[in-house]
């Protein structure tokens, strides 16, 4: 039993031992404006305003991220253009340490359990590190080979493996429609994985008990930016984009979400290097966009679905996002969301709003909801921005994983339903 206490706080130590970028003085502000004044708080964006929740046009109050370097400035942009405010979390380093340190005991509580047995079932009470998804994957593939398939789908720009998941009962036969999911392409965003993880896990280890489930075969890619979701664990919480190097900039990265190559440029991204909107060099530049570009070109004839899972702001956005332009199938889309949010809203009574990702936010062209709908000519496509933010950091606290996974998998098991019935 000693040398199992042992462990345990070595794993803490372990974890505790990495050298994190401080957000010391860093403050959170909840800002409520009226659609009028949101042309005048975009500009912020570019100087240094980290704005946590959606810029958007219907009034809903907004978390953002100032520096220190900035707050006498910003507050005083605020006072005068008549922008209420109020101070949501006083020092975001305080607020990232306290997730830190839960996290690491949670992770090491679980590693320990696994080296006392390792058949133990997944936990989803912490956040898990990209080496851990891999490994369950893998795990999966080999205790459930009727069910699931694990390849490669390609390889980040730091050499990790971005895993790709096929999940069918029928060996992928061709009768039955396809359910496309990623997660993960903007690295901060942590409950997105581990939505799509659970997702894998209820689909795989539940099987008999989620049978209507499997009148469609599932791809899901649940953790697309490798490099950029390791590096929030370890060094930088906050960083967004992708890690890959840019020439003539010692910034570094891409936006995924930027980086697709439909209408590419058009609208709501920048061409600075070291802004996390960077759309690119070129369209697909980013190894990742491209692994997500690849899998769905293979499945493409039977793909009747496509979904993104972002965070934050309880969001079920369509096509398209370039530009307020409503997709030619937006009725349905907007008849499907509203299903699916009344499901999610049915588990824990939050409230998803369902709509245009252009005319409800802002327009942001190369966004792989828009590449999807174009490229497969798919009527269905969606980036599901889940639940997050809070008085305790950018997503919510490990101990509401349980909670929100929970409800999003109804979410999906609402949109499967309804692709089954329409495209069987």
């Amino acid at each position: 039993m000693r040398s199992l206490a042992v462990l345990f706080f070595t794993l803490v130590l372990g974890l505790a031992s990495a050298d994190h970028k401080s957000y010391d003085g860093y403050q959170v502000l909840t800002i409520k404006a009226d659609a009028d004044k949101m042309d005048t708080l975009i500009q912020w964006q570019e100087m240094g305003i980290d704005f946590w929740d959606k810029l958007n046009t219907i009034g809903r109050p907004m978390r953002v991220m100032v520096p220190p370097t900035l707050s006498d400035e910003f507050s005083a942009f605020l006072v005068k253009n008549e922008i209420n405010y109020e101070l949501t979390i006083p020092n975001v380093e305080v607020a990232f340490e306290a997730e830190r340190q839960v996290n690491m005991q949670r992770r090491a509580r679980a590693v320990l359990v696994r080296s006392i047995s390792p058949r133990a079932t997944a936990d989803f009470s912490y956040y898990w590190q990209h080496t851990e998804i891999n490994t369950y994957l893998r795990q999966l593939a080999t205790e459930y080979p009727n069910l699931i398939t694990v390849d490669v789908a390609g390889t980040s720009t730091e050499g990790r493996e971005i895993l790709v998941v096929r999940i069918s009962n029928t060996n992928f036969d061709g009768t039955k429609p396809k359910i496309f999911i990623d997660a993960g392409i903007h690295a901060r965003e942590w409950i997105a994985p581990m939505s799509a993880l659970n997702l894998i896990h209820e689909l795989v280890e539940h099987s008999t008990e989620y049978a209507d489930l499997f009148s469609c075969d599932w791809i899901i890619i649940p953790s697309v930016n490798p490099d950029g979701y390791q590096y929030t664990h370890t060094s930088d919480r906050m960083w967004r984009k992708t890690r890959s190097v840019n020439q003539g900039s010692t910034c570094r990265g891409v936006d995924g979400n930027r980086n697709y190559g439909y209408r590419w440029g058009y609208a709501g991204v920048s061409t600075n290097p070291c802004s996390d909107i960077f759309l690119g060099r070129e369209p697909f530049s980013e190894p990742e966009v491209r692994a997500v570009v690849n899998e769905l070109q293979k499945d493409a004839a039977g793909i009747r679905l496509y979904l993104s899972f972002h965070s934050y702001g309880n969001w079920l956005l369509y096509p398209w996002g370039y530009d307020s332009v409503l997709h030619d199938n937006s009725e349905e889309l907007d008849l499907v969301g509203t299903i699916v949010a009344n499901s999610i809203f049915q588990t824990y009574g939050r409230q998803y709003t369902v709509g245009n990702s252009a005319i409800l936010l802002y327009p942001a062209a190369g966004a792989s909801d828009d590449y999807a709908a174009d490229a497969l000519n798919l009527g269905l496509s969606y980036t599901v921005e889940l639940t997050g933010g809070g008085s305790g950091g950018f997503d919510l606290p490990p101990a509401q994983i349980g909670q929100i996974t929970t409800e999003i998998f109804h979410g999906v098991r609402s949109f499967a339903q309804y692709v089954s019935a329409n495209f069987s």
